[in-house]
């Protein structure tokens, strides 16, 4: 268990300032072996410096995977993060912790990608979404993805570039999980509730539940899975926006 062990410690000095009791590391340890970890603070809370919001836990400040100090550009998200970590009970559950993911995401840029990255990643979506939307789409009954006109494709285009960094990455994760990017467009510009959106989003799985039947449980848990992580997109690309955050010239083009 070597190697479970370093991995937990790096897990300890890297989230927040390495200044940990012995006897918290030996707890934390024992909770990775058993596949939990375990909730270890009491309340978290924001703090503001130097126009940007942090997120402390009691006297800990959080701290993103790779080690960089946990901070976001608005104080709409810093709250709703705070409550993300107040949520949890006995068990920290970071596969729910959807903002708090998002944001680590942006700072640390795991897979080092570039914004240019990002956004033909995001555009790629558009050949294969099956949503109709107020632009010229042709539909098609081949397996290929119909031309998108150039018309089109430059509006998109035009609309995924006008967002900074952080809210792109917010509108990314919205795009992935509705597998369309219409759909996302939709509840960014306030025409789509969130779950209007993911109700058109299933409509292929809908058909084959009813062709082919379901789990009826799996298929209310699966749904309700998708409403919270495309709402968690909605509000990270809302609160990340120009006119709710502080702007600032990090890039990145400047982290890559």
């Amino acid at each position: 268990m070597a190697a479970p062990m370093r991995t937990c410690k790096h897990f300890i000095e890297t989230f927040f300032k390495p200044n940990l009791s012995k006897s918290v590391n030996v707890q934390f340890i024992r909770k990775y072996k058993t596949g939990e970890l375990k909730k270890f603070y009491k309340n978290a809370r924001i703090v503001q410096n130097q126009g940007w919001f942090e997120v402390n836990l009691d006297q800990r400040k959080l701290r993103s995977p790779s080690g960089k100090l946990f901070q976001v550009p608005s104080e709409p998200l810093a709250l709703a993060i705070a409550t993300e970590w107040n949520s949890q009970k006995d068990t920290i559950k970071r596969q729910n912790m959807h903002l708090t993911t998002l944001s680590n995401t942006v700072m640390d840029n795991p897979m080092q990608r570039s914004r240019e990255d990002i956004i033909r990643g995001v555009l790629h979506f558009l050949e294969t979404d099956t949503i109709l939307y107020q632009v010229e789409l042709n539909s098609t009954t081949s397996l290929m993805p119909p031309e998108i006109p150039e018309k089109t494709n430059e509006v998109i285009s035009r609309k995924v570039n006008s967002l900074n960094d952080w809210a792109l990455v917010g509108f990314q994760y919205g795009v992935e999980n509705l597998k369309s990017i219409i759909l996302m467009l939709g509840i960014t510009d306030k025409l789509l509730t969130v779950e209007k959106a993911v109700q058109l989003a299933r409509l292929e799985t809908v058909y084959q539940t009813k062709t082919w039947g379901n789990v009826e449980w799996h298929h209310d848990v699966d749904i309700y899975q998708l409403q919270s992580q495309v709402a968690a997109a909605a509000l990270f690309v809302h609160w990340c926006s120009n006119d709710m955050a502080a702007t600032h010239k990090t890039t990145y083009s400047n982290q890559t």
